[in-house]
């Protein structure tokens, strides 16, 4: 009967128990299981899988190097439709006593040394600060100690990173970029022993500066499309590849000793003789390799980090100059899907929470010294609705840094997970920094050292776009990647079609697809009506919440594939799905990271940040519905998540007061929304100035309410109090002003133009007959 019906149906199938009391099944059974095996494998199966082979997608070689690096983490809960907090209790990011001290005593010394302003003028970092950059190992964080590095974990590496962007984003990006996507993880990971032992200590020590050529004209976050080509070809006896490329935005660049370099490698004469093999492939060239142009520079707004182009026509490259020598030749692609799925997760989103983090800390603490109409601004409704959302953004995107480095520090890499966190922190940096120029007004506007916004806010957009533009990686990326390689089933079904007529491998897949539907459509109707109404613990009600919008995401997800190939190319739709596991996601980062740090008052910001969560998914899931091509699936899909209607809801008013008083007030939740700011020890610089009159103006102000109150003026010692902190706020409220500017600052003798009048010229000349007949009148 197996045989009847094709080897390995049967074995897939739940077993009938034994006939009577023996594992012994009667020929007449037999042969009716066979026949009805064989009727449902003619008339559902074969249509079903014929149906699934023509609207499929096939998965292209990028594709599948794509899905097959790194690992399924929490994203494979998600599209189980079944997270748990109790999933990623596992999961910690803490310092060991090296990297706290590092960051404590060289990073505090590093960023003392800075001063963004002079920074963004000079376009470039203080010698001294390059050279202690260098000396401290600062480009050496990830490398292991065997090669002279640090040997710091993710979260330790995220740190440091963080830390300086509070003082200055240029410093931060060139010591990001040698610990992320640079030739030292891919050496570490691919190079052969020499390739090792050569670079990596000059890596460590910073003898040795990298940048890694990737982007090109023609490929931006579509990398693999890269125009820059390798042909292999033998030189006096000597084989390697003759490589043109044109490389742009290239960091470090300016100023590498060593590119890593990618370019697409072609063996039209079978040089290779099977070993490595055409692709993706990265070489290693030195700064004085014959025939590479190096050390322009782009200006990408005005920001101070070294970036230009590289470029170089028929430049040959040894085969030992590959990475990981010839056997590794093709391999490219795969190596830069390995360690983005690591460097996405740490490198921006350490940028972004590092904004975000001095946005809340200066921002909310300026709400409250700053007054108009003689209150301070802090106690304005239309100023604390944005501020309570500062503090929201900050404490969710707190929660994922959280949560991602202590996935990474558990040695998975998620390259799922870390699309959204490039994507969700960058742009909750984006919403942060914005809503913080909106409150600090002026003092925002005018550049000069004491405005600590500024920078941050030219700069957004370079987050925005690097190492895969929002845009797409929202659109395209997140969901698209994420439902092939984390959803349970769908990879195995689409690998069983792209297989051949492997119908018994597409079966087994498609009913555990159909069975996981199930579920999951049964789970979502029944937690809508079944969930927890009361806030009265309001973590347990938020994971409640949660839990239901996981099961809905889940039928969505499934019903999702009746678009077959034709997801891939619905980007709205992908991008709204992107936004729900994202906030999915970030809703159990919240809850992971309330029950590893709490304080008096987390509680009202967790609720703030998990409410807004929980509308902002709803609303998502309408979009979807309403705009699901297919309608009547449209429809199943609202009855089978929103049965009693959308009922989620913006944050109160009364909530958004007290997260902006939380903020703005020198509280246990402001020192949790920003543990890893600099503060200098310098009394003028701004921040450090605003977060001392914080304390002294909240003090005087209660002094002058309480006086009022009682009809009389403040005793001496508590005019005291009120002078010295009105003298710190009129510090404060003061902004930078400058003599000269520009042109007028370096040429001497400069005028300005608007003060030459058009209408001062030089009397007319007169004619010497004229002056005659003048002469003669008089």
């Amino acid at each position: 009967a197996g045989e009847d019906v094709g080897p390995g149906v049967w074995d897939r199938r739940p077993s009938f128990p034994p006939f009577s009391n023996r594992n012994v099944m009667p020929p007449s059974l037999g042969r009716c299981r066979a026949l009805t095996a064989r009727v449902h494998y003619r008339s559902f199966i074969r249509p079903a899988y014929a149906l699934a082979k023509r609207i499929m997608p096939k998965i292209s070689p990028t594709e599948r190097a794509a899905l097959e690096s790194g690992h399924v983490s929490f994203d494979g809960a998600l599209f189980s439709g079944a997270p748990s907090v109790r999933h990623i209790e596992k999961y910690k990011a803490q310092l060991t006593p090296e990297e706290q001290s590092f960051l404590d005593n060289e990073v505090e010394e590093l960023c003392e040394m800075l001063d963004d302003y002079q920074v963004v003028r000079d376009m470039d970092l203080p010698a001294e600060a390059w050279d202690f950059i260098k000396r401290k190992g600062f480009f050496g964080l990830i490398i292991p100690k065997e090669h002279g590095g640090k040997g710091f974990s993710a979260h330790g590496h995220s740190q440091v990173v963080q830390k300086i962007s509070t003082r200055s984003s240029a410093a931060a990006v060139t010591v990001m970029v040698p610990n992320s996507l640079g030739p030292g993880e891919l050496l570490m990971r691919y190079g052969t022993d020499t390739q090792r032992s050569y670079y990596l200590p000059k890596l460590a020590s910073g003898e040795f500066i990298p940048c890694f050529g990737l982007t090109g004209p023609a490929s931006g976050s579509d990398a693999a499309s890269m125009r820059d080509v390798g042909v292999v070809c033998e030189k006096d006896g000597v084989i390697g590849v003759s490589v043109t490329f044109n490389k742009r935005y290239i960091t470090l660049a300016p100023v590498a000793h060593v590119v890593g370099l990618a370019f697409n490698l072609q063996d039209p004469q079978g040089l290779l003789k099977g070993k490595g093999g055409e692709g993706i492939t990265i070489a290693l060239l030195e700064r004085d390799h014959p025939g590479l142009n190096i050390g322009r520079r782009h200006d990408p707004l005005s920001t101070a980090f070294m970036n230009g182009p590289l470029s170089g026509e028929d430049v040959f490259v040894p085969m030992e100059c590959l990475l990981g020598g010839q056997e590794r030749a093709g391999y490219g692609w795969n190596m830069l899907m390995e360690c983005l799925a690591e460097g996405r997760g740490i490198s921006l989103p350490a940028l972004s929470v590092g904004a975000a983090q001095l946005a809340s800390n200066a921002v909310g603490a300026y709400a409250r010294v700053r007054k108009q109409f003689k209150v301070p601004i802090a106690d304005l409704e239309g100023v604390q609705e944005p501020l309570a959302q500062i503090a929201s953004a900050t404490y969710r995107m707190n929660a994922c840094q959280y949560l991602m480095n202590g996935i990474l520090n558990a040695h998975e890499q998620p390259p799922v997970l870390s699309a959204i966190m490039k994507y969700q922190m960058t742009h909750r940096m984006r919403t942060v920094v914005n809503q913080g120029m909106d409150i600090v007004g002026g003092a925002g506007i005018c550049k000069g050292p004491n405005n600590f916004l500024g920078n941050a806010y030219q700069q957004i957009p370079i987050g925005i776009t690097v190492e895969g533009a929002n845009i797409l990686t929202r659109s395209l990326i997140v969901f698209g990647q994420g439902l092939n390689r984390s959803h349970p089933n769908l990879l195995g079904l689409i690998e069983a079609i792209n297989h051949g007529d492997d119908m018994p491998s597409f079966n087994r897949h498609l009913a555990a697809l159909l069975a996981h539907a199930g579920t999951n459509a049964a789970g979502s109707v029944a937690s809508s009506v079944f969930r927890t109404y009361s806030r009265s613990d309001v973590a347990a009600y938020h994971e409640s919440q949660l839990a239901r919008l996981a099961r809905a995401f889940a039928i969505m997800a499934d019903l999702s594939l009746v678009l077959g190939g034709k997801l891939k190319f619905a980007e709205m739709l992908s991008g709204r799905f992107a936004d729900v596991v994202g906030n999915l996601y970030s809703g159990y980062a919240m809850l992971h990271y309330h029950r590893q740090f709490s304080c008096e008052g987390s509680e009202l910001v967790l609720d703030h940040a998990m409410t807004e969560l929980l509308h902002d998914t709803q609303q998502a899931m309408v979009g979807i519905q309403d705009n699901f091509p297919v309608r009547p699936i449209g429809w199943l899909m609202r009855a089978l998540t929103f049965p009693l209607g959308a009922s989620y809801s913006l944050p109160s008013d009364k909530l958004n007061k007290q997260v902006a008083d939380l903020l703005t007030t020198d509280s246990q939740v402001r020192k949790l929304l920003s543990p890893n700011i600099f503060i200098s020890k310098n009394p003028k610089d701004r921040v450090a100035m605003i977060n001392e009159a914080l304390p002294k103006c909240i003090a005087a102000d209660k002094i002058l309410a309480t006086a009022r109150k009682q009809k009389r003026s403040p005793t001496a010692e508590e005019q005291k109090v009120v002078d010295e902190a009105e003298a710190l706020r009129e510090q404060i409220i003061q902004v930078d002003s400058f003599e000269k500017l520009g042109r007028e600052a370096t040429e001497a003798g400069y005028v300005r133009p608007a003060l030459k009048s058009p209408y001062a010229t030089p009397a007319p000349k007169v004619s010497t007959g004229a002056q005659a007949q003048a002469a003669h009148a008089a």
